[in-house]
């Protein structure tokens, strides 16, 4: 087993559908030259983004957190360009990206030091090799200090329209492909 070069993965993206929208390159600002979280393909990796749909954790009712029973009343919905995430609590996201990944490829999803540094930690769940599907994440702020932001893309998730658009694209993990 070895890790997946970007010549692979851009390869397996262009040719197989395995990432879907592709972006061709890590894009670090956008064309107003703003900066904005790096995302696309990389060195050995590619970087994914947060959609712009959220589950925000909220203790209001205080309920129980069951992994194997949530309660929708522990969750606020959110479609959002930015979504806060308060001190001690957590987010629920999935990336803008899908996923075809082959049967016989392996995927780890590591969080981005981008956030790190800003105390969120990223837990992802990964793509799974035979299905399409867009990676999930846990975003969790684990500072007591002030809420801390994460960025989406545009609405649009249309792959012609993220290519031209200019709002501030986002990056919320990074994916190794290990073959």
């Amino acid at each position: 087993m070895s890790v997946c070069s970007d010549k692979w993965i851009r390869r397996m993206a262009v040719e197989k559908g395995m990432i879907e929208p592709f972006v061709d390159g890590q894009i670090k600002q956008n064309e107003d030259g703003s900066r904005v979280v790096s995302y696309g393909l990389s060195s050995y990796g590619y970087d994914l983004r947060v959609s712009d749909e959220f589950k925000v954790f909220t203790n209001v009712f205080n309920t129980m957190v069951d992994p194997k029973a949530f309660d929708e009343k522990s969750f606020v919905d959110m479609q959002t360009d930015v979504c806060i995430v308060p001190p001690n609590s957590f987010a629920l996201a999935r990336s803008v990206e899908y996923f075809r990944i082959p049967r016989e490829v392996l995927t780890i999803c590591v969080g981005k030091s981008t956030y790190a540094r800003c105390g969120i930690i990223v837990n992802v769940t990964g793509p799974r090799p035979s299905r399409l599907l867009s990676g999930i994440g846990n975003l969790r702020d684990q500072l007591r200090r002030p809420r801390r932001k994460i960025h989406a893309p545009a609405r649009d998730h249309d792959p012609a329209a993220l290519k031209d658009s200019t709002p501030a694209l986002r990056a919320s993990c990074r994916l190794h492909v290990i073959f």
